[in-house]
């Protein structure tokens, strides 16, 4: 098998450097997008465009490669940023490939801001059905770089981040980047998602506002918007969060979620994954959504409605957690532990002892291994120029684990 070339060209074939250039002018295959493709249309080469299904192209690249032809891929900048490099690496073996990086658009987008790149996030929607991605990035970061494609452009991306709440940022749209035609805006969310821009675009989102309350573990109970007395208490909160044992790319489904204390802390250790916090009262919806906002919790969606039917399109959890509406039978629990992925764990908090009884019953009739814990949480008060410790009410907190068969 001859050994492939992955070729950067860089923002403009007049900037391919010459050693580069050699490299295309030498080949008796062409691989690569239409537009690159486009320009070298005189090269007598015979071509492979690389378009969805990716598969096939890599198919003939490896066809033509194996047949001792000698084959140039062409990619935007580094092949191995976001590129076609990592794929043809995993399918023909890193052995049988030779890279060949180029400027990224990154890295001149940044150049004409003045501003370092290396620490900044990048994520790619290219094919993507959700802001998924992008929404965990604005977490944590106060500068996100984004790759569009044609369903998700800077006006949809920009509609997209308005709809979910998330107003702390602006928008750098990069159009047609080193040619003639290079345009840089700034621009308000709201703006960007009324204009019309360049195929060839590219953005960085920049933080305008930090949130109103810094997310972290352990919030004080009266940071939360919340109905009087529906929220899990902080102490709690926390042996619930640790009971779940959760990794950094969970699903998560918050059942009863109250006003999201729940959801919003999990989304910090859940960092990967995706927490839905689903309340069925639209007061607490609202008070939900809210919270994410002043917190910048971006990652958690909110789903409105009655279970089970507002489940039927969420991804299938691998940690169940129930504050709240587990009602006076196991429907509730029928459905939900029906979805969790088998390994996966489900943890209640309970208050009352007829919702304690239906649990039991249930898990042993699953045949499920699993715990309870009752917590007793005393805070200080004070009373006279001293202090005395008032107890909250106890909760039961129930961890069960579902076979991995």
């Amino acid at each position: 098998m001859k050994r492939v070339h992955v070729v950067g060209v860089g923002l403009n074939p007049l900037d391919i450097p010459c050693r580069l250039s050699e490299k295309i002018s030498n080949a008796q295959v062409l691989a690569g997008g239409k537009r690159l493709l486009y320009w070298f249309k005189d090269h007598p080469a015979r071509r492979i465009i690389i378009e969805s299904p990716v598969s096939e192209a890599v198919k003939r690249i490896k066809e033509e490669a194996v047949a001792g032809k000698q084959v140039a891929v062409l990619a935007d900048g580094d092949p191995m940023f976001f590129g076609i490099g990592s794929l043809l690496a995993r399918t023909l073996g890193k052995e049988n490939i030779v890279i060949y990086p180029n400027v990224t658009i990154l890295q001149v987008a940044a150049a004409r801001l003045g501003i370092p790149w290396n620490n900044m996030p990048t994520v790619s929607l290219h094919g993507r059905r959700d802001l998924m991605p992008l929404l965990r990035a604005l977490v944590k970061n106060d500068r996100v770089a984004v790759f569009t494609d044609p369903d998700f452009h800077p006006a949809r991306v920009a509609d997209e981040l308005i709809r979910k709440g998330v107003d702390a940022f602006s928008m750098f749209v990069f159009e047609n980047l080193a040619r003639d035609s290079e345009k840089l805006e700034h621009l308000p969310l709201e703006e960007a998602a009324k204009r019309t821009f360049s195929p060839l675009n590219f953005i960085i989102l920049d933080r305008i506002e930090k949130p109103a309350i810094p997310l972290h573990l352990g919030m004080d109970d009266d940071l939360y918007l919340h109905q009087e007395g529906l929220i899990t208490k902080k102490e709690i909160r926390a042996a619930g969060l640790a009971a779940l044992e959760i990794m950094p790319h969970h699903t998560i489904w918050d059942l009863g979620a109250g006003c999201g204390s729940v959801a919003i802390e999990a989304s910090l250790l859940a960092d990967k994954g995706v927490v839905f916090a689903v309340e069925k009262d639209p007061e607490r919806v609202h008070l939900i959504r809210r919270n994410i906002g002043r917190m910048g919790a971006y990652s958690v969606e909110v789903i409105h409605g009655e279970i089970p039917d507002c489940l039927e399109s969420v991804p299938d959890p691998d940690r169940i957690f129930i504050g709240g509406g587990l009602g006076r039978d196991n429907q509730v629990l029928e459905t939900t532990t029906g979805r969790l992925k088998p390994g996966g764990k489900l943890v209640l908090h309970i208050v009352l002892m007829g919702s304690f009884s239906i649990t039991r019953e249930y898990l042993e009739s699953l045949q499920w291994s699993y715990s309870i814990s009752e917590v007793h949480i005393s805070r200080s008060t004070e009373i006279a120029c001293d202090l005395r410790m008032e107890a909250l009410n106890p909760v039961y907190i129930v961890s069960a684990r579902k076979p991995q068969d």
